[in-house]
């Protein structure tokens, strides 16, 4: 049986309601995207440190799924007059056929290759060399599975220079990826940090699916403050690696910093291109940085503590 996928466009102050107005009408399932993903007005859904969160995105993209025989057009009015909007909002029908929903996911995701030695696989799939170093990652709730460019960018600076033997901090781990590649690579331990809990969560289930146990991932305001293995008040790392976005990153710039021993590197992503002067700018009143490295609209820097 085929199904309806409606996709509308809304507002930050009607998203929610009609989310829930759809569902209430008969939606099997609902999704809020931001509209502005992959823009340079993409907008981080999580507060920092401290603060709340901001709540839904300034646009956002809802998309819900239908049984083929709903009127979704009339639905689609029915939850506007619910939520008291007027007129219609933007919106696209479209039609999908009936698969083996499991399958049609999986098959969309298949093993990463890094480098050489270093792969992605999820764990439906056997690796294609046993003996490289092989990260096992299943597509989730937390940003972070090596298939965008920023997480690629990243796995290759730590493939390329990591000496084995760091102390490694993650800010903004997602699904842990970078710490647990790092342990994988010779560092010897890693802290996690991130805002949302479910990437928390996400993050130790991953350490533990591969085999990875000196790291520790964490809510920034719940970190332990009293263990010398744990993260610190005041304690520096080897390395310091943030694949967030451009405005935490300019926020959080001296706290990164501060995070960094004296001679220990930091490497910064989710920036797009046209942002890495910015960013550059900002962290050289730090770090002595290299040149940025660029794949598909997006930079990595990276540079060392003075």
């Amino acid at each position: 049986m085929p199904w309806l996928s409606l996709i509308v466009d809304s507002d930050a102050e009607h998203a929610e309601a009609l989310s829930e107005a759809l569902l209430e009408l008969g939606a099997l399932s609902v999704d809020l995207l931001d509209a502005d993903a992959d823009t340079p007005d993409e907008q981080a859904i999580f507060g920092e440190p401290g603060e709340p969160p901001p709540g839904v995105w300034q646009h956002n993209r809802v998309s819900a799924l239908f049984d083929s025989h709903q009127d979704v057009s009339a639905i689609l009015r029915n939850a506007s007059t619910i939520i008291g909007i007027k007129q219609i909002p933007q919106h696209r029908i479209e039609t999908l056929a009936d698969n083996d929903w499991v399958r049609l996911t999986q098959s969309q995701f298949e093993p990463i290759p890094i480098s050489p030695r270093l792969w992605i696989v999820p764990t439906w799939h056997t690796p294609n060399d046993p003996n490289a170093i092989n990260i096992v990652l299943d597509p989730g709730l937390a940003f972070g599975t090596g298939s965008h460019p920023t997480t690629r960018l990243c796995l290759r600076w730590l493939d390329n220079n990591l000496q084995g033997g760091e102390s490694v901090l993650d800010y903004g781990c997602g699904s842990g990826i970078l710490a647990i590649a790092a342990l994988k690579l010779g560092a010897a331990h890693a802290v996690g940090v991130d805002v949302d809990l479910q990437a928390v969560i996400a993050s130790r289930d991953n350490a533990v699916a591969n085999q990875v146990n000196e790291v520790r991932f964490y809510l920034p305001d719940v970190a332990p403050l009293n263990s010398s293995e744990e993260l610190l008040a005041g304690h520096l790392y080897d390395l310091v690696v943030a694949n967030i976005l451009t405005n935490p990153l300019r926020m959080l710039a001296p706290v990164l910093a501060n995070a960094t021993r004296q001679g220990g590197q930091i490497v910064l992503s989710g920036i797009l291109e046209e942002q890495a002067q910015e960013m550059m700018t900002i962290y050289q009143q730090w770090f002595d940085l290299n040149a940025p490295i660029f794949e598909d609209g997006w930079s990595c820097l990276s540079g060392r503590k003075r």
